[in-house]
């Protein structure tokens, strides 16, 4: 009996449509060689800049309603040079999340073959860790607001407020400490503020320290987000699972995968644990607009975001194959020019698909 999967997708802006078409034509050749296992049954949605221009909003009213009958959501990019950049990550992106309650999302750093990496290091090629990001609160509340425009002398005020429940943090922490036991190397890493924000981040801190309890087979440490930044330099060997909230884990993420060589290559997957709602994957990267339309977006990141999908829906054998399809391309050098090479998109899409063959 053929298991359907119902995929909510939504391409977005700029090159989010043609990375989200590449990583289409991977899942199709994957059902068309599943043998009738599963097939994937797609309904596109034309959510994003252009259909803010023409009806005021990113996403129709109900849009969020809709999409909680999928099972999962493809997500390509959001922004444009046409709207503000909070107008279209709050319309749609953010909107997503926090409406389907998407509060845990993981980035994996994998340094693959074949691409100029950007760090020191020996081995590069064995390190792999991932960021475990807070996803639906924190510093990404949305809670605040501007006032007394009307006064002279450029007087405004602006107010944004950080908000840390005690289980926000525990629900997330504890999810990290659940995917290390998964990895080879048990290891969980807290990234905060805590000197400096001594509300939310202690909380977080006191939450981190009592729930490690649970967990005497994991090893922990703690670090200040900007020690943890140089440590992602200079001693990247140290990492396994980094948990930190919404924006420091925003941040970290974006140097990881620089440090690996791009934002291009990187996956990203917003995870609604619970199984109430959708889970929504996406790369890292961003629409890009300087290169829309040009056919020579890295599709790697959205790629590994659509394993991530198939690992969530249950498919682990053809996520594995999808994560070696893209080490074997990356080793052949069949690389994109923001890591070193001369291939276009097509031209990656082509080559990941035959070695998935192989």
């Amino acid at each position: 009996m053929t298991k359907a999967f119902k995929l909510a997708v939504i391409p977005g802006d700029g090159i989010g449509k043609e990375v989200i078409a590449a990583g289409m034509k991977v899942l199709t050749y994957l059902e068309e060689q599943s043998d009738g296992k599963f097939k994937f049954e797609s309904d596109y949605f034309n959510w994003g800049s252009d259909y803010y221009l023409e009806h005021g909003s990113m996403i129709p009213k109900n849009g969020v309603e809709t999409l909680k009958d999928y099972d999962a959501i493809y997500f390509g990019a959001v922004g444009d040079p046409r709207v503000p950049d909070h107008v279209s990550l709050w319309g749609l992106r953010i909107a997503i999340c926090q409406g389907l309650d998407q509060w845990a999302n993981i980035r994996p750093v994998e340094f693959l073959p074949g691409i100029n990496h950007r760090i020191a290091h020996p081995d590069p090629e064995s390190l792999n860790w991932i960021l475990v990001r807070e996803n639906s609160e924190g510093e990404y509340s949305g809670i605040g607001g501007r006032n007394f425009s009307a006064r002279p002398d450029e007087r405004e005020v602006a107010i944004q407020s950080s908000i840390f429940t005690e289980h926000g943090c525990e629900r997330i922490i504890r999810f990290a400490f659940d995917l290390a036991r998964t990895r080879k190397r048990k290891k969980v890493t807290s990234v905060t503020k805590s000197n400096a924000q001594q509300y939310g981040m202690v909380l977080w801190d006191e939450v981190f320290q009592r729930v490690s309890k649970e967990y005497p087979d994991v090893e922990t440490d703690q670090w200040l987000v900007d020690a943890m930044a140089a440590q992602f330099v200079l001693n990247p060997d140290d990492l396994e699972v980094v948990v930190a909230s919404n924006l420091f884990a925003d941040i970290l993420s974006d140097l990881g995968s620089a440090l690996a060589g791009s934002l291009g290559i990187a996956s990203s997957a917003n995870l609604q644990i619970d199984k109430r709602f959708p889970s929504m994957f996406e790369s890292v990267h961003g629409s890009a607009p300087d290169i829309a339309g040009k056919g020579v977006a890295n599709p790697i990141g959205t790629i590994a975001s659509a394993a991530l999908m198939l690992e969530d829906l249950g498919l682990q054998e053809e996520a594995n194959k999808v994560h070696e399809a893209i080490r074997r391309t990356t080793a052949q050098g069949i690389i994109t020019r923001d890591i070193g090479g001369t291939s276009n998109t097509e031209e990656i899409t082509n080559a990941i698909i035959k070695n998935l063959t192989l």
